[in-house]
């Protein structure tokens, strides 16, 4: 044996041994990563204990690429996600969105994708709002549900977000469709697919993003108590089933965007916009749980 070198790999971010043996190079990785998935704070502080495993360079990068991965986002949701982040399918999503960020204009600005959980840390959620998919058009979508960072007119969504708000509460309508204060709140303002390509709605739909953001809901579901749950629209309303109600608010809605009922709302209408009240009902909630209520 040659030479023996423990070098450190900026794709894969992690250690292995590299042996030049009889003119050939082997890769060795510790046996335990073979074995288990574990996250990258382990790797590094484990990486230098034996035993060893003998495998060819495809195989090192298959088995630790996935639990090497570094996903920038928020420290809270990234300790509550890491197995999330080490499975294949999450690999296969990150592969998807790298390819249509470099083939094509997609939105949000990629370092915006998890921009409501950067917002929004893991233990300051109250209230989570779920929208479909970021808007397709350029200078729009930030990373937020439904919040718009693209001026005057405000998209039909929000404007009937706005409008159950002023229903609620009275208030005048914002001049600003970013929604950055309230996530700032508290309030997480969570897309079921986290990118889209320009102009085309749902193109993203495939890429495995529904898969992680059911995931979201169910470690907040599992790990909080006392949380508001909005569901507008027939699919937010499928993510029911994984929220359970006896410990959370579930409060749910026709879509903003969807069409009024021909002639408009009724007086006093009940579920249609806006007479649901969610953001009163909201704040009733929050306040009988000793939480501060959210400034709409």
């Amino acid at each position: 044996m040659a030479r023996n070198d423990i070098k450190n790999s900026s794709l894969l971010k992690t250690k292995f041994l590299i042996y030049a043996f009889n003119g050939r190079t082997h890769f060795f990785i510790p046996l335990y990563v073979k074995k288990q998935r574990y996250s990258q704070a382990q790797v590094n502080s484990e990486v230098g204990i034996p035993p060893y495993l003998l495998v060819n360079w495809s195989t090192c990068k298959l088995i630790i690429q996935t639990a090497s991965m570094d996903v920038k986002i928020e420290s809270s949701w990234k300790e509550q996600l890491a197995d999330e982040f080490e499975k294949p399918y999450f690999k296969q999503l990150s592969d998807n969105v790298d390819r249509a960020y470099k083939d094509n204009q997609c939105f949000p600005p990629i370092n915006l994708v998890f921009n409501a959980f950067n917002l929004c840390p893991f233990h300051k959620v109250k209230v989570v709002i779920i929208g479909q998919d970021p808007y397709p058009g350029k200078g729009q979508a930030h990373g937020l549900s439904f919040s718009f960072d693209g001026g005057k007119p405000f998209p039909r969504s929000l404007n009937t977000i706005f409008k159950g708000i002023y229903d609620d509460f009275k208030t005048p309508f914002p001049t600003s469709g970013n929604l950055t204060r309230w996530a700032e709140q508290g309030v997480l303002l969570l897309n079921a697919i986290l990118s889209v390509q320009e102009h085309k709605p749902a193109s993203h739909g495939k890429f495995g993003w529904k898969q992680f953001t059911d995931a979201v809901i169910e470690r907040l579901n599992d790990e909080r108590e006392g949380l508001v749950f909005m569901l507008w629209g027939v699919k937010a309303r499928k993510k029911a089933h994984l929220i359970d109600e006896r410990k959370h608010c579930v409060l749910t809605a026709v879509h903003p965007a969807a069409r009024p009922p021909k002639g408009g709302y009724p007086k006093a209408c009940k579920g249609f916009w806006p007479g649901y009240k969610h953001f009163s009902q909201a704040n009733e909630y929050l306040s009988s749980r000793d939480k501060t209520p959210i400034n709409w």
